[in-house]
């Protein structure tokens, strides 16, 4: 590897992991108003979605361009889904783990902010005169791992405010803040792909 590349991608990327984008917003909801267990099982998700994504991106490989409709309608309704939410009363069944899983990786495939990232600089941080699979390979796992932990960490500050963002008042803007950003991403998902 070369160290000063590295040193640049290691910065970039824990700056991009640590603004907040639809999976922040998504992880602090769901341990919001779920819990720690549900938080880290959004992350579960969101992790899998982002090690498709950066993985495909780093392949070359363009699922998330051929499939953007279907995305944009998963990603949209679970946005108007948020939205709705805001404010009730937790239900006395909670969704089963799945359900987070899935919201978690739907988030993240389709994170506008990670797309945009590795597409644009992924490649500047290659060293020509080095194996591009070896470096690749090592910028994935670190970038994902990154990830991760800094979900993680959101998920659990969000369970300890639990109490804070259960009130009505506050249950009620997470819940449209969340919506929002993942309505959000779908949008810009959906016209980022349009034939111009």
């Amino acid at each position: 590897m070369n160290l000063e590349l590295f040193s640049a991608f290691l910065l970039l990327t824990a700056i991009l992991v640590l603004t907040p984008g639809p999976i922040v917003t998504l992880v602090i909801a769901t341990g919001a108003t779920r819990g720690a267990r549900a938080g880290l099982i959004t992350v579960a998700g969101s992790t899998l979605g982002n090690a498709l994504l950066i993985s495909g991106i780093a392949l070359g490989l363009s699922l998330v361009i051929q499939h953007a409709a279907i995305i944009f309608e998963w990603l949209r309704w679970i946005g108007v889904q948020a939205w709705r939410q805001g404010g009730r009363e937790t239900a006395v069944v909670a969704p089963r783990g799945h359900v987070y899983f899935r919201r978690g990786f739907l988030a993240a495939i389709t994170n506008p902010k990670t797309i945009a990232f590795f597409t644009a600089f992924l490649p500047q941080f290659i060293d020509p005169s080095l194996p591009a699979g070896h470096q690749l390979v090592v910028m994935c796992a670190v970038a994902i791992t990154m990830a991760s932990l800094t979900d993680c960490g959101w998920a659990f500050v969000a369970s300890a405010g639990r109490s804070l963002f259960l009130r009505n008042a506050s249950a009620k803007w997470l819940g449209r803040v969340s919506g929002l950003a993942l309505i959000g991403g779908g949008v810009w998902l959906s016209l980022a792909r349009r034939p111009g």
